[in-house]
């Protein structure tokens, strides 16, 4: 199957408010490699921990917890034209990667293990895991479209 690499890094973030409706906190850059095909995508989620300047030295003043400092694995999961299994719903009608709807699904501790990889053996081993995951997710899928 053809597929394409997509590596972004999103923004960090401090969406701070007073007002709790407008309060959506602070984020780091997020990092994402996804493998992207005629039937969805696969993706592999780090979230950096990189922080804003100002918002870093603020947590450098204060006692934070392991997971505001350092790198969280956060997700491997796939973004599916089709559901991919019994009672799948959709989880978004504009997905990016499908370019309409959208079934997904993800991991948390799968991430971990991709995480180690990434590590010790660089990003080229993370893409083609990517690329083995893509092919025996939607392996079974026929060309036009159809289901599984």
């Amino acid at each position: 199957m053809k597929t394409t690499r997509e590596f972004t890094m999103e923004p960090a973030y401090d969406k701070r408010s007073d007002d709790p409706k407008k309060n959506y906190g602070i984020h780091g850059v997020t990092m994402r490699m996804v493998v992207k095909g005629q039937h969805g995508a696969v993706q592999f989620i780090v979230y950096t921990n990189w922080h804003l300047k100002h918002v870093q030295e603020e947590l450098d003043g204060k006692h934070h917890d392991h997971l505001s400092c350092h790198p969280l694995p956060a997700d491997v999961g796939y973004h599916s034209k089709v559901p991919m299994y019994e009672g799948a719903t959709v989880v978004s009608n504009n997905c990016e990667y499908t370019g309409g709807e959208c079934y997904y699904d993800g991991s948390g501790l799968r991430a971990y293990n991709w995480y180690d990889i990434l590590v010790s053996q660089g990003s080229e081993a993370v893409w083609k895991l990517l690329e083995e995951e893509y092919e025996l997710r939607f392996k079974d899928i026929e060309p036009c479209g159809g289901g599984i």
